[in-house]
């Protein structure tokens, strides 16, 4: 049972539509919103529980999640006969083509300010004394608490915008952008000092909020792309935050490489941090966590009686460079991503297609012919996270922001680029032996393995063939890269991992070229640019 988010949700399906924009309201950027004067304060719980309810919008199908894959090299999202394409902007983030009025990058944005605004005003509250502690709970925790969920919320506007305005304090005042090394050691003091603050349990009441581990977990990130940021490495610094979470003892792997993604998943010993997800009363706007009706054929409400309607053909699938990196036996092809033909909840009625395919069968096929424009049932669709029988709109599971895997491949990471390749071997088989079974000549890799070029075949296609080979040059560390994309597909990692790698604005995929390293990071909405005067554009968006 949900204990700690389903109360929580409860509160904050009246609270969150005061201060969240939809696409249709993309002219309010927000700087400061919510006053002591038009909400109430009863608890402690119900004031933080506004800041973690204001992470749940993220990962709507136009905001934070979307983006960080469709920009990458594994998922797209093309155009089909049914006609669903809203002009094209889901195909901007392939084709590397967005600019400062492409309206998820106002939706991004609105929606981590509004996380930052609310913290600084709960730390405010909480400083003051105007929030009633609860029992055995100490204002400094909390407060450090809300410290460390402000850091998350600037770690994610550093990763995507680079420079940002640093807001530290409730403020009406239209703020001037800081550079990102000066976001980053923010974010990193900050974390320094409030982890240690952080409580230690991980039990029921801190399932979706920032205990000391989370906490931890958050730091390893920001240390693991410290080079993006700032160009310093910091694989020592985060290692040592993946030593305290592996040591804790608090988390293991699961048995199954589809437990931390079923229906109900809060139970599962991979968790560390999860956005909280309900279908009916902790939904965010608009329709909750609802990936799968972005990327699957509406015919495949017929296969799990759903309430819901996924949206016509579908869109999200897979890039079939991609795919084809996957190896004979692992069970993470077939967890990630439908494959093949699809049949009603009887399991023997065919579903059929509607537009090339009116009165045929559906089969999902990997092959695309590119990134552009695609058949109805071309490309494997979403699997990873389980859909029930009845799903309405938005899903019940809720999404593993950290998760005990990944502690493990960052660190991994780290010893790789030491120079500690074996070390790292035994790290990434851990993670890794589960998607085999125990004797697949394929279930493990060694520290060599690591070291050797991935086995993506990158290039430029066209009609189904690649046309164009692009950057050809090997890319360092590529088979641990290769094992980042089989275990975190549809995680939102790619972007950041290709970034870290190295190959985000080198190299070609399906219909995407190169478009300029300035890529790396989204350009400040024109919106924020237009009503703010101290706020001035990335000068490559110029």
């Amino acid at each position: 049972m949900k204990i700690f988010h389903k109360r929580q949700a409860i509160y904050l399906s009246f609270i969150l539509p005061i201060f969240l924009s939809c696409n249709n309201n993309l002219d309010e950027v927000v700087y400061s919103e919510l006053t002591t004067e038009n909400y109430s304060i009863t608890n402690a719980y119900q004031v933080i529980g506004i800041v973690y309810a204001n992470m749940r919008p993220l990962f709507w199908h136009q905001n934070y999640y979307m983006l960080q894959e469709t920009s990458a090299d594994a998922i797209v999202m093309p155009a089909n006969a049914a006609g669903w394409d809203d002009g094209g902007i889901y195909r901007q983030f392939h084709l590397h083509t967005w600019n400062s009025e492409t309206p998820q990058l106002t939706q991004m944005w609105n929606t981590l300010y509004t996380g930052v605004i609310n913290t600084n005003r709960i730390i405010e509250q909480l400083e003051a004394g105007a929030v009633p502690d609860p029992e055995r709970v100490t204002t400094q925790s909390l407060v450090a608490e809300m410290k460390t969920a402000r850091a998350f919320f600037y770690w994610l506007l550093m990763d995507n915008f680079g420079e940002v305005p640093l807001l530290t304090a409730f403020s009406d005042e239209l703020p001037a952008k800081s550079t990102r090394r000066e976001i980053y050691n923010f974010v990193t003091q900050e974390l320094e000092a409030n982890i240690p603050l952080l409580s230690e349990l991980n039990n029921p009441l801190y399932y979706g909020r920032f205990n000391r581990w989370a906490g931890k977990a958050l730091l390893a990130n920001i240390y693991l792309n410290a080079k993006v940021y700032v160009g310093e490495e910091k694989w020592q610094e985060a290692i040592r935050e993946c030593d305290d979470i592996i040591n804790s003892g608090n988390y293991s792997i699961a048995n199954d490489v589809s437990e931390p993604f079923r229906t109900f998943n809060e139970n599962s010993p991979e968790i560390i941090f999860a956005i909280p997800f309900d279908e009916v009363r902790a939904t965010g706007f608009p329709g909750g966590f609802c990936v799968h009706l972005w990327s699957w054929h509406a015919a495949l409400r017929a296969k799990f009686n759903m309430i819901g309607i996924p949206w016509a053909t579908g869109s999200g699938k897979g890039i079939t460079q991609f795919i084809n990196t996957y190896v004979d036996g692992d069970k993470r092809l077939q967890g990630s991503w439908m494959i093949g033909p699809q049949f009603a909840s009887d399991g023997v009625t065919p579903l059929v297609g509607n537009y090339d395919l009116a009165g045929k069968q559906i089969v999902f096929t990997k092959e695309l012919p590119n990134g552009v424009f695609t058949g109805e049932a071309e490309g494997y669709r979403m699997n990873k996270f389980q859909v029930k029988s009845g799903a309405m709109n938005g899903l019940d599971n809720d999404f593993p922001f950290f998760r005990y895997a990944q502690i493990l491949m960052i660190k991994a990471e780290c010893l790789l680029r030491l120079g500690l390749s074996d070390e790292a071997a035994v790290l990434v088989n851990e993670v890794r032996r589960r998607a085999f079974q125990s004797d697949h000549p394929n279930g493990e890799l060694t520290g060599e393995d690591l070291l050797k070029n991935s086995a993506y075949q990158y290039g430029y296609v066209e009609n189904y063939e690649i046309v164009e080979n692009g950057d050809q040059s090997p890319i360092q560390f590529g088979k641990l890269y290769d094992e980042l994309g089989f275990e975190f597909s549809w995680e939102g990692h790619r972007r950041r991992d290709m970034i870290r790698f190295g190959i985000f604005t080198t190299k070609s995929w399906l219909s995407h070229k190169p478009n300029g390293e300035h890529r790396i990071c989204f350009p400040i909405p024109q919106i924020a640019v237009n009503t703010n005067p101290n706020l001035v554009q990335h000068s490559s968006y110029q």
